[in-house]
């Protein structure tokens, strides 16, 4: 499998990972990417256009500053672009993290719409066809545990409560020890939901391990295949790493599907780059 890093510019002395798949807005074709020092944990999102065979800050682009970890999608055609808000005040805590999404409104220009439950990641959300949208949620806790994924159905955005992301059932896809979490879900021909996700766990020695991993959704029954992993660190160039007890962690990103039954995933590499892998397309088994 063909695999490789993305060349950002614009941005000295700072990373540039966890970013989406390619995606088209105001006619060009761009990555969000999550753009932090080295030595901090304080971050914005900023859409790159390609150039050649670099990505450089879109011009006079977005700028969503105090957010990580972007995903996009579309509802009604318009691009909604997710981030975890980091840190932000929960009670006591003044490092916890709450999800904040953002719609498209007329030239560029993003509204926040609606933000998620405080603590909660890998919110994220599908238009389907008969515009009732699918929301992906990950608790964690008493709930959820190391994190675990769960789905409801919602007739709009405005119908994405805390109360509807909570109560959403959670599939039993990992051991307690291992954690998962959701990143783009994709609506496939014959129905059912293909999510691209991470799976992750830590060694004894407290380093995490993150793989890329993806599983079916059959929304006629509510159940789920069991995660099956698609790529790990190793699949990847060398480089660098935000930590040490980083260096084995990939973050799925997005995923480009191709008409000849190929596709090409995007990741976060280490929490300090990002890549991509080509291979065979993961969700056509679950077409079949």
């Amino acid at each position: 499998m063909n695999s490789g890093k993305l060349n950002f510019l614009g941005f000295p002395e700072h990373d540039i990972y966890n970013i989406t798949a390619p995606f088209q807005w105001m006619g060009r074709v761009v990555i969000a990417g999550r753009v932090e020092k080295r030595e901090e944990e304080l971050s914005r999102i900023i859409f790159f256009e390609k150039s050649e065979n670099q990505w450089q800050p879109y011009p006079n682009g977005p700028s969503f500053e105090g957010l990580q970890d972007p995903c996009v999608t579309k509802i009604d055609g318009k691009i909604l672009l997710g981030g975890v808000r980091f840190p932000v005040q929960i009670g006591e805590n003044d490092k916890a993290w709450q999800m904040e999404f953002y719609l498209q409104r007329g030239e560029g220009f993003f509204e926040q719409v609606l933000s998620g439950p405080p603590k909660m990641k890998d919110i994220r959300f599908l238009q389907l066809p008969d515009d009732k949208i699918l929301v992906l949620t990950r608790p964690q806790g008493e709930k959820g545990g190391r994190g675990k994924i769960g789905y409801c159905l919602v007739d709009s955005l405005e119908d994405a409560t805390y109360e509807a992301i909570e109560k959403a059932p959670l599939f039993d896809h990992c051991p307690e020890d291992l954690w998962v979490g959701a990143n783009e879900a994709h609506y496939l021909k014959n129905g059912k939901i293909g999510v691209l996700g991470h799976i992750a766990e830590f060694s004894e020695d407290g380093d995490r391990h993150y793989y890329s991993m993806v599983f079916s959704i059959d929304l006629e029954t509510g159940r789920s295949t069991l995660p099956e992993v698609i790529a790990k660190r190793s699949d990847f160039p060398a480089g660098e790493a935000k930590r040490a007890d980083l260096r084995d962690v990939i973050f799925s990103g997005g995923i480009q599907r191709f008409a000849d039954g190929n596709a090409r995933l995007f990741v976060g590499l280490s929490d300090a780059e990002a890549g991509f892998l080509d291979m065979k397309d993961p969700f056509l088994s679950f077409e079949k």
